[in-house]
C-alpha cells in the first residue's frame, strides 16, 4: 500500500501514521521527494484494510502496490535510489561507479599493484574474490579469510571501496567486517537463507542476476534483502544462459532498461562475465552505459595469462585505462559522467 501525503503534510502527520501502522504490525518505508512524501506499507493485506488510511491528517490518497516486489518497486519510490558505498563514493546518481580488479585475490602485492593502477585510471571501487564458487571442485576456490584481510588492507591503503563475494550465511559477519560491499553471485541469487542474512547486515549488497533467472525473480530476490531490513541493494546484470556459444553468457542489455522502469534500485552491468572474452568487454561496457546502467564491474589483471581465475575475460591495466577514457565520452553523451 502507498500513502501519498499532501504537500503541506507535517512531520507530526508522518509520525502519527507510522505509529498507528506499526501498532498493526506493518512495516513502513518513508520516501521524501521534492514535492511529496510517500509512505510505503508492507504487511498482510487484511491488516492493511483495518484502518481507513484516507482519513489520517495529511493524507492525500492511498493506492495499492501492484507489483509483487513492494519495497523494490518504483511504485513505492519514484526517484531512483542513491546508495552510499563508502564515504563520498555513491551509486545511482549522475556519476557512474566503476568497480574493477582481479577475479580472485592471489596475494597482497598482486592486489595492491592492480588496485593502484585501476585507481589511477579513475576507478573508485576494488572488486576481488576471496571465496570463489567454481564449477569444478578441483579449481582454485579462493584464499578465504586471509584473502579478506588482504582486501581490507589494500582498500585502506588506496582509499578504494572494496567489493567481494559472500557465499555462506555463516560468513556474512566475517565478510562484512572486511569489505564495504557484499556481493551475491549468480549461483546464490535464490539462496534465500543467504539473502535473509545479508538483509540483516548493514553493508550495501551487490545482487547479481542468476544465470537462468527472469527479471521478476531477480527483483523478488532483492525484495528478500530489503524485507529483512537492508535497503542498500545494487542490482547487477551479468549475462544469462542461452543457446549461444560464442560468448560465455548472453548479457541482457534489455534488462538494464526494464529494471530502471520497474525499480528505483541502481543497476550495474558486468561485461566481463557477460561475454567471457576480453576483446568484447569494452563494447558491452559502453553499451551498458548507453542503456542507462549506474555502474560497471570489470575484471583487470596484470598478467591475464597467469591469472588463477578468469584470465580470458580480464583486461590488462593499460586496456582498462583506455576503456575508461572511452567510457567517459559515452557517459557524457547520455548526460552522465565517469
Amino acid at each position: 500500500m502507498i500513502i501519498v501525503l499532501k504537500p503541506e503534510a507535517t512531520e507530526e502527520n508522518v509520525t502519527h501514521i507510522l505509529e498507528k501502522t506499526a501498532a498493526l504490525g506493518l512495516r513502513a518505508n518513508v520516501s521524501r521527494g521534492v514535492a511529496r512524501t510517500i509512505i510505503g506499507l508492507i504487511g498482510p493485506e487484511d491488516k492493511l484494510q483495518v484502518v481507513p488510511l484516507e482519513v489520517f491528517p495529511g493524507v492525500e490518497k492511498v493506492m495499492p502496490v501492484l507489483a509483487p516486489y513492494k519495497l523494490v518497486s518504483r511504485e513505492i519510490r519514484k526517484e531512483g535510489s542513491v546508495i552510499t558505498v563508502k564515504g563520498d563514493i555513491t551509486i545511482g546518481g549522475k556519476k557512474i561507479l566503476v568497480m574493477a580488479g582481479p577475479c580472485a585475490i592471489e596475494g597482497y602485492d598482486m592486489l595492491l599493484s592492480i588496485a593502484r593502477k585501476v585507481k589511477a585510471a579513475g576507478c573508485t571501487a576494488l572488486r576481488a574474490g576471496a571465496f570463489k564458487p567454481r564449477t569444478s571442485p578441483y579449481d582454485f576456490q579462493g584464499l578465504g579469510a586471509e584473502g579478506l584481510k588482504m582486501l581490507a588492507a589494500v582498500g585502506q591503503e588506496t582509499g578504494l571501496a572494496t567489493v567481494t563475494e559472500v557465499m555462506d550465511p555463516r560468513d556474512v559477519e566475517l565478510v562484512a567486517r572486511h569489505a564495504d560491499v557484499l556481493q551475491l553471485g549468480a549461483r546464490n541469487m535464490q539462496n534465500f537463507s543467504l539473502l535473509k542474512e545479508v538483509g540483516k547486515a548493514r553493508k550495501p549488497v551487490l545482487l547479481k542476476r542468476g544465470i537462468s533467472a527472469t527479471i521478476k525473480e531477480w527483483l523478488m530476490s532483492a525484495e528478500y534483502v530489503m524485507a529483512n531490513g537492508n535497503h542498500d541493494v545494487i542490482l547487477c546484470e551479468r549475462g544469462i544462459r542461452t543457446f549461444e556459444t560464442e560468448t560465455r553468457n548472453t548479457l541482457d542489455i534489455n534488462a538494464v532498461a526494464v529494471v530502471k522502469l520497474k525499480s528505483h534500485l541502481p543497476v550495474m552491468v558486468d561485461p566481463s562475465h557477460g561475454t567471457g572474452r576480453c576483446a568484447l568487454v569494452g563494447s558491452v561496457a559502453k553499451a551498458g552505459v548507453a542503456a542507462g546502467a549506474d555502474g560497471l564491474i570489470i575484471e583487470v589483471h596484470d598478467n591475464p595469462e597467469e591469472a588463477w581465475s578468469d584470465g580470458e575475460q580480464s583486461l590488462r591495466p593499460g586496456q582498462f585505462e583506455a576503456l575508461m577514457q572511452e567510457l567517459a565520452r559515452v557517459a557524457q553523451a547520455v548526460g552522465r559522467e565517469i
